[in-house]
Formats: structure tokens, sequence, C-alpha cells
């Protein structure tokens, strides 16, 4: 799923594939807003992990499960 973190006082968002399902994505997020955990940390689809600070925090946008098309389509 896609998942896009705009960083306060950044001019780009962070937009990472990532292979959590959307609630947990959603549980990482509210552990960082609720001062839970000082860092919002996120796993992509490779395996790296992507650490934000939680008071740099502007929004996280939660994508649909993204679904792998595999063959060939018609044109």
């Amino acid at each position: 799923m896609e998942v896009k973190i705009g960083v306060q006082h950044a001019p780009r968002e962070i937009v990472l594939e990532s292979a959590q399902s959307a609630e947990e994505v959603e549980g990482a997020v509210g552990d960082a807003l609720s001062g839970k955990s000082p860092l919002l940390s996120l796993v992509d689809e490779h395996g790296r992990k992507v650490l934000v600070p939680s008071d740099r925090l502007a929004y996280v946008e939660i994508g649909e499960q993204s679904v792998r098309k595999v063959g060939f389509g018609a044109l």
C-alpha cells in the first residue's frame, strides 16, 4: 500500500510502498501522535525502515492496498 508522509519544514513529502496493513500503519501513526513513541517507524516493501520524528509530522495519507498485475492485458 502507498503511504505519503508530510514533514514540517520539508519541501517534499515522503512516499513509500509498504507491505504493512492499513491497520498497522494507522496504529504506528496513532502511537507517534499520542506521544507513546518519539518516532514514526514504517517498513517499506524492500525491508527498509523509514523513521520520522513524531513532532515533525504534518500529515499521513494511507492509500488503498495495491494489487500487483501479472501478465499481459488487452489493449
